[in-house]
């Protein structure tokens, strides 16, 4: 129950650093990418401040924490090569992002707004992580003659 409560807090302070930001508006964002008509630089700042505060994080949980607080340990990356998949998944993330307007983390709190938007983009990013699940297993699986 803890743990459910905790990743509902910090969920929701997610969310409500999202929407403090302007980071669900999509217009806002479409205009840092929009860099020789109406650029809006300020999604660098909120991109520098989560990386301050992920770098602080990090540095003070795992300078003091041998396990996690609610895990049996912590479930970090085990791959560092990279490869075509890694290349093909953060071009389609930034192609989707550029398009939309819209990283997947912040349409969630966006569903709120009521842009008629937001609930199709939701539900493509749904129907991509289904797909990319199932072209995965079927790739990983052999053929057979």
């Amino acid at each position: 129950m803890r743990k459910l409560v905790s990743a509902f807090l910090i969920g929701g302070l997610f969310g409500l650093g999202i929407a403090v930001s302007g980071m669900i508006n999509p217009a806002k964002v479409l205009n840092f990418f929009d860099i020789a008509g109406t650029w809006d630089p300020s999604l660098i700042f909120v991109m520098g401040g989560g990386l301050a505060v992920a770098f602080a994080g990090y540095r003070l949980v795992f300078g003091r924490r041998e396990v996690p607080v609610f895990e049996s340990a912590f479930a970090l990356p085990t791959k560092s090569t990279i490869d075509r998949q890694m290349v093909g998944g953060a071009a389609v993330f930034g192609i989707g992002w550029g398009i939309a307007g819209f990283c997947p983390g912040a349409s969630i709190p966006a569903l709120g707004l009521g842009y008629s938007s937001t609930p199709v983009f939701v539900a493509a990013v749904i129907a991509g992580i289904v797909v990319a699940r199932f072209a995965r297993t079927r790739l990983a699986q052999p053929a057979s003659a």
